[in-house]
């Protein structure tokens, strides 16, 4: 979950905005990204960024598209190394409508470029697609944006057919933060909307706020006793050592009767990469219990 900034945030922004304005530039060839759905659909795009933020922890949650060693690593997303942003230098700076209150300062480095893939309520998927026939208009790759477009609805499209009938089951969709509690996508998450463009029904049907309900017990799951769970990677390391002795988990229909994966990790506020892999590795899981 994206959060408004901090006191430390805000002081590191105060301190950025003493940098003074860079002159406009007129061409678009070296491009930043703060946001991590932005950057996967620049390297979707074929597109490498001169310098994005916090690629070791990308590499390890978002995962793909890959990220080239050669770009260079801002730091937080809610704190980006303004300095050296301001060095790298480049042409154009990509946001989502998380990152608007840094707007002022990025402006002062380079122009910004913002789009909107996650609000309260609202499936994004379609935001997404819109997101990435701007961002390949905006740097002059429309036909590689559409064909990603396509590509994506038809992969999509290919798994919801291949989709085993007795598979077709209610999924929780949930990341765990401790044994007792987890966060469940709704339907204003990729995950969510994904499973329903997979034809799937997602079993958590209560409202969320920005992709996921608030933590809640584990007993919740037991709402809907028939549901399969897929469980978003990284776990913490104690829920992992904690959770096979768990009482209150292994008492739940769908541990009994093997209806629980772990996936590997995807980025939870990710643009269409996301939600293919999402669907590569949730159609597989379920596949398995389906066999």
């Amino acid at each position: 979950m994206i959060h408004p900034p901090n006191r430390r945030q805000v002081l590191a922004l105060t301190a950025a905005a003493l940098l003074p304005p860079v002159a406009g530039r007129t061409t678009t060839t070296n491009v930043a990204a703060i946001d991590w759905g932005m950057l996967e659909t620049l390297l979707a795009l074929g597109i490498e960024p001169a310098a994005a933020a916090e690629l070791i922890q990308f590499r390890r949650i978002a995962v793909e598209p890959a990220i080239p060693q050669s770009v260079t690593d801002l730091g937080l997303r809610g704190t980006p190394n303004y300095e050296l942003l301001r060095i790298v230098a480049p042409d154009l700076i990509v946001i989502s409508n998380f990152y608007e209150y840094q707007r002022p300062i990025l402006e002062r480095i380079a122009p910004v470029f913002a789009q909107t893939v996650y609000e309260a309520g609202v499936p994004p998927y379609a935001l997404a697609e819109a997101a990435t026939l701007a961002l390949g208009e905006k740097l002059g790759r429309p036909a590689e944006a559409k064909r990603y477009l396509d590509e994506t609805a038809d992969d999509i499209a290919r798994r919801r057919a291949a989709m085993p009938t007795r598979s077709a089951r209610p999924v929780f969709v949930i990341s765990l933060g401790d044994s007792r509690h987890f966060r469940a996508f709704g339907r204003d998450s990729m995950f969510g909307d994904v499973l329903t463009r997979l034809g799937l029904v997602n079993a958590w049907s209560d409202e969320t706020s920005y992709s996921a309900a608030a933590p809640v017990g584990l007993e919740a799951l037991a709402r809907v006793p028939e549901a399969s769970i897929l469980i978003v990677s990284p776990l913490p390391a104690d829920v992992g050592r904690s959770l096979p002795t768990n009482a209150l988990w292994n008492a739940l229909p769908a541990v009994r009767q093997g209806r629980v994966a772990v996936l590997e990790a995807i980025n939870h506020f990710g643009c269409l990469p996301s939600a293919r892999r999402f669907a590569r590795l949730a159609t597989a899981a379920l596949a398995d219990h389906a066999s």
